[in-house]
C-alpha cells in the first residue's frame, strides 16, 4: 500500500455502508466512488476501465443484491451481483496488486441453532440470496489480499433505510410496529463496521474472512423497545410477532446472530449493540 494516502475504489458508492465508509474513510485515504449507474460490476471490461487509471491501493465491494425474497425468482440476477461480481472485482483489484474488500451476510448460516456463528462455522445457506452471497464470498478470494467481512441489520447512515428507523419512524406517528420476538440478531451499526474495516486493511491483518458486527445479541423486539425507551415512545406499540407465524418467499435463519471476537483479536473490536444504538439515536432527530 502507498505511503501517502491510499487510494480507494469504493463500488456500489450510493448504498448505505458505502456512504459511511467514504465518510469515515475521508481524511485517511483518496476515495473514488462508484455507483451502479457508472460501472456495471457484473463486466470485466467496465470494471478495469474504471481501475485502470486510478491505480487502487483498495478496492471495496459495497454493491449487492439484497431483495431476498426477489431473489427467489431472479436469479440470474443475484448470481450475477452478488456471486460472480466479487469474482470480477477480485481478480482486478489483485491485478493492480490492491486490497480487496467484500461484504457478505449471516444468511449465508441455516441459523437452526441457538448460538452465536463463527467464522469457523459451515455455511448452509437457505435461500438463493444466500447462495449467491456465498458465492461471493468463495471468488472474493482469487484477490490474494482479500478481506471478506460478514455483515447483518444493517443500521445508521443519512438514509433512514433500516429497519430501526423504520420502528422509530412508526413510533413517532403512532402506529403499531410488529417485530420477531424470537428471530436473534446482530445489528451493525455502519460507522463501526467502517471503522473496523478500516483497521484491519490498515494494520494488514491475516486475509479471510471476519464478522464486522457489533457485539451481543438481541431479537428485533429487544431492540424495538430500545428504541421505544431512547425516545420515550409508547412500547405498546410494539406487537409481538413469531417467525413460524410469517411466510416468505425466501427462508430466513432464526438465530442469526454471528460471534465477533476473531475480528477484535485481530485489532478491530466493535463495541455492544446497544452502545453503537444509543450513539445512533443521540445524533438522528426524534
Amino acid at each position: 500500500m502507498s505511503q501517502s494516502k491510499p487510494v480507494v475504489a469504493l463500488f456500489g458508492a450510493d448504498g448505505q455502508l458505502s456512504r459511511a465508509i467514504a465518510a469515515t474513510w475521508a481524511d485517511r485515504a483518496r476515495v473514488h466512488g462508484f455507483t451502479r449507474a457508472e460501472v456495471d460490476i457484473t463486466d470485466a471490461a467496465s470494471v478495469q476501465r474504471a481501475l485502470t487509471p486510478l491505480r487502487p491501493d483498495i478496492v471495496v465491494n459495497g454493491a449487492a443484491y439484497n431483495n431476498v425474497d426477489e431473489a427467489q425468482e431472479r436469479q440470474g440476477l443475484a448470481m450475477a451481483v452478488n456471486g460472480l461480481a466479487p469474482g470480477i472485482l477480485a481478480r482486478a483489484a489483485d491485478a493492480h496488486g490492491a486490497v480487496f474488500v467484500h461484504y457478505s451476510t449471516d444468511f449465508v448460516f441455516a441459523g437452526t441453532e441457538d448460538r452465536l456463528w463463527t467464522e469457523d462455522d459451515a455455511p448452509e445457506p437457505q435461500s438463493v440470496y444466500a447462495q449467491s452471497k456465498l458465492m461471493g464470498e468463495w471468488l472474493a478470494r482469487d484477490c490474494a489480499k482479500h478481506y471478506v467481512l460478514r455483515v447483518e441489520s444493517l443500521f445508521g447512515g443519512d438514509e433512514r433505510r433500516s429497519t430501526i428507523d423504520r420502528v422509530a419512524s412508526a413510533l413517532a406517528a403512532g402506529r403499531a410496529m410488529p417485530l420477531f420476538i424470537d428471530r436473534t440478531v446482530t445489528p451493525s451499526f455502519v460507522d463501526d463496521v467502517a471503522a473496523a474495516t478500516w483497521q484491519l486493511v490498515s494494520t494488514a491483518a491475516p486475509v479471510g474472512v471476519y464478522h464486522a458486527v457489533n457485539s451481543g445479541a438481541t431479537t428485533w423486539m429487544a431492540l424495538g423497545r430500545a428504541v421505544a425507551q431512547h425516545y420515550g415512545y409508547d412500547e405498546r406499540l410494539l406487537t409481538p410477532v413469531k417467525v413460524a407465524d410469517v411466510t416468505f418467499k425466501a427462508p430466513r435463519p432464526q438465530y442469526a446472530a454471528l460471534d465477533n471476537a476473531k475480528i477484535g483479536r485481530h485489532g478491530a473490536p466493535l463495541p455492544p449493540w446497544t452502545d453503537a444504538l444509543t450513539r445512533y439515536l443521540a445524533r438522528r432527530p426524534a
